[in-house]
């Protein structure tokens, strides 16, 4: 019997008719390669699940993706925190002395706490509070939360205010107390921002230390005094009168 697939002049005009079907064309290579990278980047039934439904379908799915599932699982779960931590934190919070080892000491573990201890009379701890709202609103992951610093400590010095203090898992892993260390009169919570990544407490954007440019112009700032005293000096040595 003759091979309807076969390329011959009588099968051509049978084709041509309808009398034959159409010849099979071989499959290309770079095509099949496309269905199958198709095929593979198809969304599976799991990634499009919450976690109920997962648990809820955990029976329906085969050997080969009940690894898949579960790290899926693991990374809903994942998102899931940061969404309810987000929700969570966000904004700077006053608390009390009495609330001061739930909220700061026996926080979560992996948690940081930013607490500014202070006083309204002062300028500064006014400034630092308004840095911080700014801060706790782009890290929510972070908990920020402020003090009357006399619910906390009695007697506590001025002069210690504003009082910065960070923790991590009930520990102290940071701490800015006085005016000096938390940055001066003119801080700017660019600044702040950049002390609280230094000790770990968020992740910064900021490339590098913004204070540093207001270093390099007090230093700038020095040199050019001093350069200046050194030439008056020497233009007054010249005008000295020699006396023999």
């Amino acid at each position: 019997m003759q091979d309807p697939n076969e390329d011959t002049e009588w099968n051509e005009i049978l084709r041509k008719f309808g009398i034959l079907p159409p010849k099979e064309k071989p499959k290309d290579e770079i095509e099949e390669m496309v269905l199958r990278l198709q095929k593979e980047a198809e969304v599976k039934p799991y990634e499009r699940m919450n976690l109920k439904e997962l648990k809820e379908a955990e029976d329906d799915f085969d050997e080969a993706d009940r690894k898949a599932v579960e790290m899926y699982r693991q990374q809903r779960l994942q998102e899931w925190k940061c969404l309810q931590r987000r929700q969570k934190y966000g904004e700077l919070r006053e608390i009390s002395g009495q609330q001061y080892v739930k909220e700061v000491t026996n926080a979560p573990e992996d948690v940081w706490v930013i607490i500014h201890l202070y006083r309204t009379s002062i300028p500064m701890c006014l400034l630092v509070n308004e840095h911080l709202s700014q801060l706790a609103r782009k890290f929510p992951e972070a908990k920020f939360v402020k003090a009357i610093v006399n619910s906390c400590i009695e007697d506590y010095h001025d002069t210690c205010l504003p009082t910065i203090l960070v923790y991590k898992s009930g520990e102290i892993k940071g701490r800015f107390i006085g005016v000096a260390e938390c940055g001066g009169i003119y801080l700017k919570v660019e600044e702040l921002e950049w002390k609280l990544a230094e000790v770990g407490a968020i992740e910064t954007d900021l490339e590098e230390n913004p204070k540093k440019e207001t270093i390099n112009m007090m230093t700038l700032s020095k040199q050019n005094t001093s350069a200046h005293e050194n030439t008056n000096t020497k233009s007054s040595d010249v005008l000295k009168p020699h006396i023999t």
